[in-house]
């Protein structure tokens, strides 16, 4: 028995005795993937994994169900466990943005929306269910979650965040690694932290540019939820930003890749590179003249592997290493920590997983009810004139129009499994621009290429509303509407595309309209992979964040009718809405919320369900004002005091069209008076209670918000923080005590001399319905001496909801 097979032992220690019998050739293709397109047949197999491989990379590439992707898996295993000389197995990774990437498996709502739940508790379920579905079929890391913090509307990947808030992110980071990795690393799922660091602050908002912050932003705003997950959920892998901080791509840097991630933060996983990362060093960024320097410099900086395949590392990092150009040192490293984690999964013990595919597809489709109910609690309504909700006991005209009005693609984002489906034949026809991607063909023999590149073209047959119908059950907005009430008359109007202007839709639209008592107009935008007919997703970013010209040009014509207007909002990023928003009665925010979400919005406006989402981001009134937040520093943004000589633009008022947090319901919240600790020390707590009353006429939800303010000696802070939240559920009449300890140490800040410290005086709580709606206040004063709080940082607040007479 090979030594490095006893269970009894670490995984630290059976990689440690595993790799005193590696070759350097072996221990280099330990730090690569291989994407599987390119291992058909023996001869492919052999020559890609003939060494053994670190990673098996974007299995959601695939095009297959559960059964055929166990199967694929299980094929590629069984030869490196009984064909290569060591038999060690491979981490087999896919994306799980929004659900695990693939046919056949429940897709959820985009980050963004399930951000605007503001229900941890929901997330860390779903990724939960998502940890079950992906071990199995033997995927065993998750290319999720998105932990950058998105200030910036015009930045394309907005929807794959949890927002612009710190804790708010946090929160649901911590929420979905927890979920994803398990209590035990044998049954669960790497989560892949991306895109450390500051990845979401790009200048002008464009994607893979550079980012502009000083270390203090960097490490309070961007940092945080980082350190968070790896503290509170023992993140196990991270992957680097694409971008260059001063200068200097984040890939090739140590101070951030190894003496922050690392030394400051914890980490003790696995540094992955995002696809192409190396190669961007030598052809995009040009600091590395070839691929030996890019790798030399990655690995130097702490990047311990390279995705999607070898390009700087396996056999160029083995040569570079066996003539003595690259440490063997820093090789040895990264693979014991690749090795220790594939230990830690059980893979050794169990690499073959079942092909059943009855019990396959079972375990694919759970989740779907959790699917719809995220759904529901996600969509936000911003503005409501009294038209909302609609009655059901009354026969009513509804026109539904818009570009969404009929496609059932409107609840899925990029990274969902229909969306892919659009991604794969534009990058084989070459319209895709995916970072990283780009000529994923290529490694493929000719005739396996030429045949690869037919099967794609042939998608651009494929009906995307057939297959999300199809494969999820998904049905048109207006279809979901009209299943409510069959004493509605709804008359949906289809042919109206979100970016494309179709004269005759238009026409058709304002004719229905003409006879209805109610016009729904479905509006927003489209998240893909590739730019051209989106309006957001990876490579996507805008100039301009208005709704396209002919969308708002349609609302302007339906208010010539004098008919109330409800708008429906699907989109993952911050929309210009300030043209259309006085024209309607009513405006909803869906997102992008998965299969299930028509009926969610259909119930909301129906009022089966009374609205209870909040925005996740700050809403502007103009692109000019971008980026925008809440949480602006004191005298920036639109947080000035009266003695400022800014208070708005020549043309435009500063504050936000919709504020960070806003969201109506159809009932009524009361807050009484909020009660705080009167004094606390600096290793204290500070305990904040408040009662939530649901003073209307009907069962409702309110997410409750607890902000705080400080100063500090010589620095600029926040106006003000998100320091707590709690989703309370009430029915009419009904009371709830909200308490909240909040640990000093979460009040913290990186002080003049580089320290993380809390400063004494005094600091304002504010709780309401938003980050404008506030309702009661209290001061605690911080009593002591400047104190460093760098070993003791405290992330998240302890919150209690109890019911009260």
């Amino acid at each position: 028995m090979r030594r490095h097979l006893d269970i009894t032992l670490s995984p630290a220690d059976r990689a440690s005795v595993l790799l005193g019998q590696m070759t350097v050739p072996e221990k280099a293709q330990q730090l690569v993937g291989v994407l599987p397109h390119s291992l058909q047949g023996s001869e492919r197999l052999e020559a890609a994994l003939g060494l053994g491989i670190g990673h098996i990379s974007g299995m959601n590439m695939m095009v297959g169900g559960p059964a055929e992707l166990a199967q694929a898996n299980n094929e590629f295993q069984r030869f490196l466990v009984e064909r290569t000389r060591l038999g060690i197995p491979a981490i087999v990774h896919s994306e799980a943005l929004n659900g695990l990437l693939g046919k056949g498996f429940t897709s959820f709502p985009t980050a963004i929306g399930l951000a605007a739940t503001w229900n941890p508790e929901l997330v860390t379920d779903m990724a939960d269910i998502i940890r079950r579905q992906a071990r199995s079929i033997g995927i065993t890391q998750a290319l999720s979650p998105v932990l950058d913090v998105a200030r910036d509307p015009r930045w394309g990947r907005v929807h794959e965040t949890y927002g612009e808030e710190v804790l708010l992110v946090t929160a649901m980071s911590v929420a979905y690694v927890s979920g994803i990795q398990g209590t035990d690393l044998a049954d669960g799922v790497l989560a892949t932290a991306k895109h450390f660091l500051g990845y979401a602050a790009t200048e002008a908002g464009q994607n893979l540019a550079a980012t502009h912050l000083g270390p203090r932003e960097l490490y309070d705003v961007h940092a945080t939820p980082f350190e968070a997950a790896i503290r509170l959920a023992k993140l196990q892998s991270v992957m680097n930003s694409y971008s260059e901080i001063d200068g200097e791509p984040v890939a090739t840097s140590r101070a951030y890749l190894t003496e922050w991630l690392r030394d400051r933060l914890g980490f003790t996983g696995t540094l992955v590179s995002d696809y192409r990362t190396t190669q961007f060093l030598v052809d995009r960024q040009h600091v590395a003249r070839t691929a030996e320097e890019a790798g030399a410099l990655t690995l130097a900086a702490g990047l311990d592997v390279e995705l999607p395949g070898a390009y700087a590392y396996g056999a160029t990092l083995a040569t570079a290493v066996e003539a003595g150009r690259i440490d063997a040192a820093l090789l040895d490293r990264s693979v014991l920590r690749v090795l220790e984690q594939k230990f830690a999964l059980g893979l050794f013990e169990r690499p073959i997983v079942d092909e059943d595919p009855i019990v396959l597809a079972t375990i694919a489709a759970e989740g779907a009810e959790l699917s719809a109910t995220l759904a529901e609690q996600s969509i936000t309504l911003i503005r409501n004139d009294g038209v909302l909700p609609l009655d059901l006991q009354t026969q009513q005209r509804i026109a539904v129009v818009g570009p969404h009005a009929a496609s059932t693609m409107s609840g899925f984002a990029n990274y969902t499994y229909p969306a892919s489906l659009e991604m794969l034949r534009g990058l084989a026809t070459g319209r895709a621009r995916l970072a990283g991607m780009e000529g994923v063909l290529g490694d493929m023999p000719p005739a396996m290429q030429r045949a690869a590149a037919e099967r794609m073209e042939a998608m651009s047959a494929i009906d995307l509303d057939e297959v999300s119908r199809s494969e999820y059950g998904a049905i048109g907005f207006g279809e979901a509407l009209a299943a409510l009430n069959a004493d509605w008359a709804v008359e949906t109007v289809a042919g109206f595309d979100v970016v494309d202007h179709d004269q005759a839709a238009t026409a058709e639209a304002i004719e229905a309209a003409k006879g209805a008592d109610v016009i729904v107009v479905a509006l927003g935008g489209r998240s893909g992979a590739f730019a051209g007919r989106m309006t957001e997703g990876e490579g996507t970013d805008a100039a301009d964040i208005d709704l396209p010209q002919h969308q708002r040009d349609l609302v302007k014509a339906l208010a010539v009718l004098g008919k109330p207007i409800v708008g429906v909002l699907f989109g993952g990023r911050p929309y210009g809405l300030a043209e259309i928003d006085p024209l309607c009665a009513a405006i909803l925010v869906a997102y992008y919320p998965g299969p299930a979400g028509a009926e969610a919005v259909a119930r909301v406006l129906a009022g089966l369900v009374s609205p209870s989402g909040k925005l996740p981001f700050t809403l502007p009134r103009a692109t000019g004002q971008t980026p925008i937040y809440q949480a602006a520093k004191t005298g920036s943004g639109y947080r000035r005091e009266a003695a400022d000589n800014f208070q708005a633009y020549s043309d435009l008022p500063a504050s936000p069209l919709y504020s960070f947090g806003h969201g109506l319901s159809y009932t009524r919240f009361e807050y009484g008076a909020v009660t705080v600790t009167d004094s606390v020390a600096m290793d204290g707590v500070i305990a904040v209670a408040f009662d939530v009353t649901n003073v209307g006429d009907a069962s409702g939800a309110e997410v409750a918000q607890i902000y705080a303010s400080t100063t500090a000696t010589g620095l600029t802070r926040p106006w003000q923080q998100l320091v707590a939240f709690a989703r309370v559920e009430l029915a009419a009449g009904e009371r709830a005590r909200v308490s909240v300890d909040v640990d000093v140490a979460q009040l913290g800040f990186s002080g003049r001399d580089g320290r993380f410290v809390v400063e004494p005086g005094s600091v304002t709580f504010r709780v309401g319905a938003s980050s404008e709606d506030i309702r009661t206040t209290a001061i605690v004063d911080l009593t002591g001496e400047l104190t460093d709080v760098s070993g003791r940082r405290s992330f998240l607040p302890e919150v209690t909801v109890s019911r009260t007479p």
